[in-house]
């Protein structure tokens, strides 16, 4: 059985970590399962938006700590945790979240572009109740995406916090019924998937960029960017659709 199901739905693909009867934990197979599914969605086109969720009621509740323990390589490279040796995903990911996202799940949900959560899902950073610290994006990403007393607070105390809280401090995208993550996961990323894939593409880099840049510098630096998709026929095609009352047919030129 595979540690992580990948299909394809129309324009989004699904990955699925899959050992349920470990809440998810990452182990090697799931590394690998993981590297080769964001591999296939950074190659194929005709993939437009990555919908990563788990299996059996339970998100990923972190690293497997016996296969750490008995030194199982886990090879990081192919996930966009944004290392300078990690694999770059230009297309929007977006993470369904039910039950618990611990430790390196949460940080795994915190790469994604978005999260939708159910309102029984659990999140944390236990690490440090461990003797551990999260190094794969507790202590550099969380700190951008939520105010720094709170990220704070989540890394030293080590305790877990409900989705509605986490959506009042910007972490999440949205808050559904308990079962509902992924098909609301989906019902975005079919939204995001019929819009100009170029475009989504330019939007995603451009503001993961531009967090980076100095205010003074941010709309000269964003042209080189922008520009170029005003003179694309995605772009062109855009303009027609919209005169002639249709939806749009994207060649992604």
């Amino acid at each position: 059985m595979a540690a992580v199901q990948f299909k394809i739905e129309g324009e989004v693909a699904v990955m699925t970590l899959n050992r349920p009867e470990a809440r998810n934990a990452m182990n090697g197979a799931m590394m690998q399962g993981l590297g080769d599914g964001f591999g296939e969605i950074v190659r194929n086109p005709a993939i437009r938006v990555g919908v990563l969720a788990g299996a059996g009621g339970n998100f990923c509740s972190g690293m497997d700590l016996k296969a750490f323990a008995s030194g199982e390589k886990m090879d990081v490279s192919g996930i966009p945790y944004g290392g300078a040796n990690n694999i770059v995903v230009d297309k929007p990911i977006i993470a369904a979240i039910e039950g618990y996202a611990l430790a390196g799940g949460f940080e795994l949900a915190m790469l994604c572009d978005l999260i939708v959560a159910s309102r029984a899902a659990k999140f944390g950073l236990p690490e440090t109740k461990r003797g551990l610290v999260p190094g794969g994006g507790g202590l550099v990403r969380l700190p951008r995406l939520a105010p720094m007393r709170v990220a704070m607070e989540m890394v030293l105390t080590g305790d877990t916090y409900d989705a509605e809280t986490l959506q009042t401090h910007g972490l999440i995208n949205r808050v559904v019924d308990e079962g509902g993550a992924l098909a609301a996961a989906m019902e975005l990323a079919h939204k995001i998937a019929a819009n100009g894939p170029l475009a989504v593409s330019v939007v995603k880099k451009v503001m993961q960029l531009a967090a980076d840049w100095p205010t003074t510098e941010s709309f000269d630096r964003q042209r080189e960017y922008v520009a170029p998709v005003f003179l694309t026929n995605d772009a062109k095609e855009g303009a027609r659709a919209f005169a002639e009352k249709r939806a749009p047919v994207w060649t992604g030129t």
